[in-house]
């Protein structure tokens, strides 16, 4: 069975190695973030760094996650004093799940103020798609797909959860999501 692969990416306003409040912060939040999405049910994995370093994602060693890798429009620093961006990549057993996860609790809590530490870019900033059974994403898939939904819309290939597709390419909608009268998941 397929899984649910989801790319997200930002644009930081400052570098991640600022030592302000706000990226303290966004940190602090992040990492308690992380921990109860690891917990919640349907996550199956996220890409990690195999060293952990706060900042070194270009440099780092993300395993079958590939190569870190960036969308075309970003235009910041690509070193740790420079770098100034927030990127997931993660695995889910399907779109209410992982939904759930983005759109409650702390994760919702820190979506609220995601103004407060991101960048408003006029780019999508996240990108959903199905891996098959057994394929690990890559960075360079979720850039791909990102750019894609920028450039064409949501379509099975690359999509957003208000515009969602069933594993064998089929619009779908997740209950509660939308209009009631679309309800279909």
């Amino acid at each position: 069975m397929p899984h649910l692969a989801l790319y997200t990416f930002g644009v930081l306003k400052s570098p991640l190695a600022d030592p302000g409040p706000l990226t303290r912060e966004f940190y602090d939040l992040g990492e308690a973030v992380y921990r109860k999405i690891s917990q919640h049910p349907g996550y199956l994995a996220r890409a990690e760094a195999a060293d952990g370093d706060r900042g070194v994602l270009f440099e780092a060693d993300w395993g079958a996650w590939g190569e870190f890798a960036v969308p075309n429009w970003y235009g910041k620093g690509r070193t740790v004093e420079t770098t100034a961006l927030a990127a997931t990549l993660s695995l889910w057993t399907d779109l209410r799940p992982a939904f759930d996860a983005v759109y409650t609790g702390l994760h919702r809590e820190a979506l609220n103020r995601r103004y407060d530490w991101f960048e408003r870019t006029g780019h999508p900033n996240y990108v959903i798609w199905w891996a098959s059974d057994g394929v690990i994403p890559t960075w360079q898939d979720g850039v791909s797909r990102l750019e894609h939904l920028h450039d064409h819309g949501a379509v099975p290939h690359a999509f957003t959860f208000h515009h969602s597709f069933a594993p064998e390419g089929t619009w779908t909608r997740i209950k509660g999501v939308g209009p009631k009268s679309d309800q279909v998941r």
